[in-house]
């Protein structure tokens, strides 16, 4: 990791109540107030953040080229990714699901799902795959480029249902709480660790105890319903730490 005074962090820019850069140049959401408490814990003032763009296809080669110290990203702990990078985590556990509009009466998981109805994720997206595939054959698929897109097309009607990660829908669902909700009837597990370089286990060690702080004095759950908690999604309890 950096010299002790300066950290860079790699977040999403683009994912309401988790990370967002805003138009002033700040940062915003729970996965921001996760690496801003890594951050003071390691002994970095906040000033000395290099913050930088973590997208989905990017976040390994941001840590092996060292361009980041850390990745903070709804980044899900798998053991492809633990073969090229280490995880602290998991400090928040996802599951995938759906988001409508708040009125909509046809959906209440992914089952409900048929060829009437228009199911909405990201290209490239594994989400709406495997709903077609697991739960619901018949629906119709449809893909844009950010899932920003998806939830203007269900503002609009011109889709029925989003899908990805829970906390993911949550943070969209905020942003427009008289128009739109979860379904919240999860249907998958994503662990989110922190990802670091590999083989720097001083680094580890202090990461995880300052999740585990995090955690322990509260600040875990605080930033949770300060950044989600207009959505209605219910704060889970926080996980075991497993390294």
């Amino acid at each position: 990791m950096s010299s002790r005074d300066s950290i860079s962090i790699a977040v999403s820019y683009d994912q309401p109540g988790l990370s967002v850069r805003r138009l002033d140049g700040s940062y915003r959401g729970f996965d921001v107030d996760v690496a801003k408490f890594i951050a003071k814990e390691l002994g970095v003032t906040e000033d000395r953040i290099t913050w930088m763009e973590a997208q989905p296809g990017n976040r390994e080669t941001l840590l092996t080229s060292g361009e980041a110290d850390i990745v903070v990203s709804t980044y899900s702990i798998t053991d492809k990714r633990k073969e090229i990078v280490d995880f602290v985590g998991p400090y928040f556990v996802a599951g995938q699901d759906l988001l409508v509009r708040l009125n909509e009466t046809r959906i209440s998981g992914p089952k409900s799902l048929n060829s009437d109805l228009r199911l909405c994720s990201t290209a490239g997206s594994t989400s709406a795959a495997y709903v077609k595939e697991q739960f619901a054959k018949d629906v119709n698929l449809v893909e844009y480029a950010k899932f920003s897109d998806c939830v203007t097309a269900l503002l609009a009607d011109n889709v029925d249902a989003v899908t990805t990660d829970d906390v993911l829908l949550a943070g969209y669902a905020a942003q427009n709480p008289e128009l739109l909700r979860v379904v919240g009837e999860p249907f998958s597990k994503e662990e989110y660790g922190v990802g670091l370089h590999r083989n720097d286990p001083t680094s580890k060690a202090k990461v995880q105890a300052a999740l585990q702080k995090m955690i322990d004095s509260g600040a875990w759950r605080e930033s949770l319903e300060t950044n989600l908690g207009s959505s209605g999604y219910q704060i889970p309890d926080p996980p075991t730490l497993v390294g």
